[in-house]
């Protein structure tokens, strides 16, 4: 007879199951709600706090600020992971927010809103962003903070609030609809900032001396990174461009011109490319990626135009040593912007033998790796690509395709010639 399964760690007091937790990063505190009954009940909101406002917009501010005073007295002790759910009311919708902390001074703050008859939050959007920064307690101390659809509540809500956070050290902001602006500027700590899916974003300004990382997932739009001393890592994972405003070629290069000196990079294809057609030539740029040891190129499709705007690209690459090219067709194909541009000689889309021509030698470059492709290669964009680059280095290491058939093959040091 088989010896019946006891969960001795489960069956432990509920105190001693917490002080478990207290040890856990957050994200993993969390997933242990997934283990059974007795770990789920230690995520079930701890405090449910309803505030209900009047009819007027001074009520539905009082009670916005009621219940974000609740989740500062939350931040008193970070003895133990907790989640505290704390519900508004009022007469166009309810507002709902999740607060759940970790005990190494992290927050997240989900922010969720049911509408009735279709009307929008329009008394919170327009009567917050206009009132005094909002003063939550016990934000001066908080290290990590991740903030989901805030804009439910109002569009200035982001930025007020970082104004307590003296200390953040990493910021994360997703799916927040309708948010416009987000504006990140003296708070010298921080050294992460993701903003992921907030699709409706129309400037994004960030001035922050300690950033070493910056990811930003989305449309195309105005980004402007300054005095970003020690930024090392940067991702500009785009989606397509923003549709509701023209964008400057001039700008876009600007947003280049101020990451210039990180030493990672992820850019999308098609914004290389489209730079190209406004009539970019890198080459003759006024600055280079003259840190840049990686680059990791990602698309939906790899086509001619996108192919010689990476050979292109390169060639402001001096100390490149790592080149990543993905192509993942579950991507969404971007719709790209028209740039007004104001360049004397527009770019005229050479044959590939010139364009291979004007590609500098990459004397650094040792890593290739391609992910995505197929074996046979689209109308040959992957040999004639790998044909570039074999050509173009001088200290190959190694070279590798990962293709979408699931098949790997590749070259290594001292075979100078692409098997078939």
């Amino acid at each position: 007879m088989a010896q019946e399964h006891v969960d001795l760690i489960s069956n432990l007091p509920q105190d001693t199951l917490r002080r478990i937790n207290s040890f856990l990063p957050l994200e993993e505190a969390v997933r242990t709600s997934l283990l059974s009954t007795r770990w789920r009940s230690l995520w079930s909101p701890t405090m449910v706090i309803h505030f209900t406002a009047g009819d007027s917009p001074t009520a539905a501010v009082d009670a916005v600020k009621d219940s974000l005073e609740a989740v500062g007295a939350l931040l008193g002790s970070y003895n133990s992971p907790e989640m505290h759910k704390l519900c508004f009311q009022f007469p166009e919708g309810d507002v709902t927010i999740v607060a759940t902390k970790g005990v190494n001074k992290e927050l997240h703050l989900n922010f969720s809103r049911s509408l009735k008859e279709d009307k929008c939050c329009y008394q919170l959007k327009m009567e917050l962003g206009n009132t005094t920064p909002i003063n939550i307690t016990n934000l001066s101390t908080l290290r990590t903070l991740h903030l989901q659809s805030v804009a439910s509540v109002t569009k200035d809500f982001t930025s007020s609030l970082l104004t307590n956070c003296r200390l953040l050290q990493s910021l994360k902001i997703k799916k927040c609809e309708g948010l416009k602006r987000i504006e990140i500027e003296n708070i010298e700590s921080l050294r992460s900032l993701m903003i992921v899916d907030c699709m409706d974003i129309e400037n994004v300004t960030v001035s922050a001396t300690g950033l070493k990382s910056f990811v930003y997932k989305g449309l195309l739009t105005q980004i402007h990174v300054k005095n970003a001393l020690n930024l090392v890592d940067v991702v500009l994972d785009l989606e397509g461009a923003f549709g509701n405003s023209d964008l400057d070629c001039e700008e876009v290069l600007s947003v280049l011109s101020s990451l210039n000196e990180v030493e990672t990079l992820t850019t999308s294809g098609w914004l290389l490319e489209w730079l190209c057609s406004a009539g970019v030539i890198f080459g003759r740029l006024e600055f280079q990626f003259y840190k840049l040891k990686q680059l990791r190129w990602i698309d939906s499709l790899m086509d001619n135009p996108k192919r010689d705007s990476l050979a292109c690209f390169l060639n402001i690459c001096p100390a490149l040593e790592t080149l990543f090219i993905t192509i993942d067709p579950s991507r969404i194909r971007a719709t790209c912007p028209y740039f007004h541009q104001h360049w004397h000689e527009p770019h005229l889309w050479m044959d590939f033998p010139t364009v291979k021509s004007n590609v500098l030698q990459l004397r650094h470059l040792k890593f290739v790796k391609f992910f995505g492709s197929t074996i046979n290669g689209e109308d040959g964009l992957l040999s004639s690509l790998v044909d570039l680059l074999l050509e173009k280095t001088v200290d190959l290491k190694s070279m590798t395709v990962n293709s979408q058939e699931n098949v790997t093959w590749g070259c290594r040091e001292g075979a100078r010639q692409w098997p078939t």
